[in-house]
């Protein structure tokens, strides 16, 4: 999360994973509904390790090229990822394995998120489509080490984090094996003797409450940068356009806050431009990894403020949950699913009015 931003996928082979990271499970549920982990990597591939202990295991990306038109005949080459494992310490993945990449999201806003109702992010579930306008989002009921209860996901690619504090647990846990009293492990899978024995040297977690705390109170109060030229006419053209070709079904605009004792947070009205529930976005993105009550070709909507401020921020403009997109338009065009009708509508409108589509996202 340099500068709290967002990550990318790496750029050449060899290059270390600092900002993706791959989730891993075998087919079924696991411990409270969560995804079963691998037998022999566990929940996540660990690149690196301490001294004494084996990486599990290398990747490296590579990309096939997709290629397509928009309606007016102007070409456009999209990029699919494949995965490439390699140096695996236990023996290859194996056939039953699923792995889904992740890159790292920006970080501002996430207290606004946390500070929203439920109840007004279930209101806005329709898991059976029932006014029928094919989108059906649905929340993710996901374990809560915190609360040791099943709650409302909102957190996460696919929504499988409860709140900010177990995210950053999770996160600080399963990215640089840091424990703590919500993940107390380390969890080493059978075959990995060197790290068991590592693992018994100390049971006080490396990450204290009080630290966790100070950690999750920097996360609450980063809040997402300003809009920038909300006045410019091709901006304005391009928010009517957001609008009519049904992208704010799943990206809703606006939603206020609920009660909250902390005043910054406390009935705000902000404009994070995401239900925060999860929808079918087609095969094209589908990892086939179902993840607590999310199946393997739902995500959790992305808000989107803040997009504007990539590149000046990370110097990049990778999106999507794994980086393919070299921008907003491919990312567009990889949607499908419920987002199948919105993104032929981009890819069928005039340039003019791509163009400005593109300037309203990158005001926000």
């Amino acid at each position: 999360h340099v500068r709290a931003g967002r990550g990318r996928p790496p750029l050449r082979q060899g290059e270390t994973l600092s900002s993706l990271l791959i989730r891993l499970s075998n087919p079924g549920a696991g411990e409270h509904g969560a995804p079963r982990p691998h037998p022999a990597y566990g929940d996540q591939l660990q690149g690196q390790a301490i001294a004494g202990v084996p990486p599990e295991g290398r990747l490296f990306v590579e990309y096939n090229p997709q290629v397509g038109q928009f309606g007016d005949a102007t070409p456009y080459r999209l990029r699919r990822p494949v995965y490439v494992f390699y140096r695996m310490a236990f023996l290859q993945l194996g056939d039953p394995a699923m792995h889904s990449p992740r890159i790292a999201s920006a970080l501002p806003g996430a207290g606004l998120l946390e500070a929203i109702a439920e109840r007004d992010i279930l209101a806005r579930a329709d898991a059976e489509d029932a006014n029928g306008d094919g989108i059906s989002g649905r929340p993710n009921h996901v374990w809560d080490p915190l609360s040791k209860t099943r709650r409302l996901g909102r957190f996460g690619w696919k929504a499988n984090q409860a709140g900010l504090q177990q995210q950053a647990a999770a996160a600080a846990f399963g990215d640089m094996g840091l424990t703590s009293t919500l993940h107390p492990g380390p969890t080493c899978p059978p075959p990995q003797r060197a790290c068991l024995a590592a693992s018994a040297a100390t049971d006080i977690p490396e990450l204290s409450d009080e630290r966790l705390a100070a950690l999750t109170a920097y996360l609450r109060y980063l809040a997402p940068p300003a809009r920038q030229g909300r006045d410019d006419p091709a901006v304005r053209r391009g928010e009517t356009l957001f609008a009519s070709t049904g992208c704010v079904a799943c990206h809703t605009p606006t939603v206020r806050t609920g009660k909250n004792t902390v005043p910054a947070l406390s009935e705000r009205d902000i404009a994070p431009y995401s239900d925060l529930l999860l929808h079918d976005m087609g095969e094209g993105l589908a990892d086939g990894r179902p993840d607590f009550e999310a199946d393997g070709r739902e995500w959790r909507t992305p808000p989107l403020w803040g997009l504007g401020s990539l590149k000046a921020v990370n110097g990049h403009e990778f999106l999507l949950h794994d980086g393919r997109a070299r921008g907003i338009a491919e990312a567009i065009l990889w949607h499908g699913g419920e987002a199948a009708a919105a993104k032929e509508a981009f890819r069928t409108m005039a340039a003019v009015k791509r163009r400005d589509l593109i300037a309203f996202l990158r005001s926000l």
